[in-house]
């Protein structure tokens, strides 16, 4: 009889056989993929090309009934469990080698009460997903900035995007999360129920269980929203940082920007002329009243003589896909972040220099500029710890030919180490390279939520079965 290694939360290897699979297989609505199976390769590939991991088993649910009994499966063998959502975590933390891989990317449900102005979306939505149903009624979650991301890992680990200032994160925006735990019993986490939970939700990442839905507060949007990309020499980056530095002390929190240091792309409506030129852009997005658009937007392009200028009015869902062809599946990704209160001259010049001796043309380094909504809850409100820093430097390694991995993973890791000293502490864990140094990046992250997280974990998951991002273990 077939039996189909697969690796246990001990490091060992059990081999389940063919007899049990069926019985498995015979519970759940969905399929069970093994390595035999011809869709195999399609189901283990994640977003990221740079994870090539191979799962024992695959668990496609398509429900909270097939998630439950995923997991009594798992907890009854004691198999090494990953979750994926929309399987766009940088990390690659949804796949695991050898383990039993619990693949949520077909329950991707999104409903709407306009009235409560609430939105309910499965854990394999995406962004795109949620943003289409809401935009129908006039309103909007605040997430990210790209719609192929899952709505669940994005937010499980705070969820910055272009309603960041304003609104606050994606975990801010939480009204409940529906959550299959470790004993296999759903619960609905919330500020009025399971209230430990959910804090711990709310930052703490997938190491509490198995998110099949979250809830969230929705807000009016406007039927379009500005746009905003001028394209400026890389000569002009300091004066650039400079003006946007000063201009955001002041700034309305309809306005959310990043300064991203790049290399211009060859796109619709940029001169041919100045395709494969370093740039220094201001992206970003203003989702305030229309009557004060101009007023607002225009100080910004021009600080200086742009390239080129690819600002307009467009609609909520546009600027939410905006990004999307920079990100496309099954290119190579690795990205660090770190926080900084202060954008001083050295790591302006850092970072403009590694931006002009990058590997790969395609690689990007993004200060988010903070503040606003985020900044308005207590870090002792939820897990989520790094909330009033100014400043996030975002290092993404993009590129597309996979023989220079390693080039393009030290580039990152080189500027991640040259920014540490002017960091003011803690990594955003959507952007964590590949968790290397794991107790460094949790106590950055967590600070002195860290002890309450690993409390609530023990609480709810003893046995370890769920591993998330982080570690949470006291050993």
């Amino acid at each position: 009889m077939k039996k189909y290694p697969i690796q246990l939360k001990n490091n060992t290897t059990i081999k389940i056989t063919q007899e049990e699979l069926d019985e498995f297989s015979q519970t759940l609505k969905g399929a069970i993929i093994t390595p035999d199976d011809h869709e195999y390769d399609l189901f283990r590939k994640v977003w990221n090309g740079t994870v090539d991991k191979h799962p024992g088993l695959i668990a496609r649910c398509r429900g909270v009934a097939d998630v439950i009994r995923a997991v009594n499966f798992a907890r009854k063998h004691g198999l090494l469990v990953s979750v994926r959502g929309g399987g766009h975590n940088v990390s690659g933390s949804a796949v695991v080698d050898q383990g039993l891989v619990i693949d949520l990317s077909e329950m991707r449900t999104v409903k709407v009460d306009p009235e409560e102005r609430t939105a309910w979306a499965q854990g394999g939505a995406l962004l795109g997903d949620l943003d289409h149903e809401t935009t129908a009624f006039g309103l909007a979650a605040p997430v990210g900035v790209v719609s192929e991301t899952g709505v669940a890992g994005l937010t499980l680990h705070g969820g910055v995007g272009w309603l960041l200032r304003k609104h606050g994160m994606a975990i801010d925006n939480l009204k409940s999360v529906d959550l299959v735990t470790s004993d296999g019993k759903l619960v609905k986490a919330s500020k009025d129920q399971y209230q430990d939970l959910f804090w711990a939700l709310r930052g703490g990442g997938g190491n509490f269980g198995v998110v099949t839905a979250l809830e969230f507060h929705l807000h009016p949007i406007e039927p379009t929203v500005s746009f905003i990309m001028p394209l400026f020499p890389i000569e002009d980056a300091n004066k650039v940082i400079h003006f946007t530095r000063e201009y955001m002390q002041t700034a309305p929190n309809d306005l959310m920007l990043l300064g991203i240091y790049w290399t211009v792309p060859e796109l619709e409506g940029i001169p041919k002329e100045s395709v494969g030129k370093p740039t220094i852009s201001l992206v970003g997005c203003y989702s305030g009243p229309r009557d004060k658009a101009n007023e607002v937007i225009k100080p910004l392009l021009e600080i200086s003589e742009p390239l080129v200028d690819l600002s307009g009015e467009v609609s909520w869902t546009e600027a939410q896909s905006m990004l999307d062809e920079d990100y496309p599946e099954g290119k190579y990704y690795y990205w660090k972040s770190v926080y900084l209160d202060r954008l001083e001259d050295e790591v302006l010049e850092i970072i403009k220099t590694y931006n002009l001796n990058k590997p790969s043309q395609e690689s990007t380094i993004d200060i988010w500029f903070l503040g606003g909504a985020m900044q308005d809850v207590e870090t002792s409100e939820t897990a989520f710890a790094n909330r009033h820093h100014s400043y996030m430097v975002a290092i993404e390694g993009n590129w597309s030919d996979p023989n220079m991995n390693k080039q393009n993973i030290q580039w990152a890791r080189d500027l991640y180490n040259e920014l540490k000293p002017y960091s003011s502490g803690g990594i955003y864990l959507n952007f964590p390279g590949f968790v290397e140094e794991q107790s460094e990046i949790r106590q950055g992250a967590y600070g002195e939520n860290l002890d309450r997280l690993q409390e609530i974990k023990e609480k709810y998951d003893p046995s370890g079965l769920f591993t998330g991002l982080m570690d949470f273990s006291r050993k």
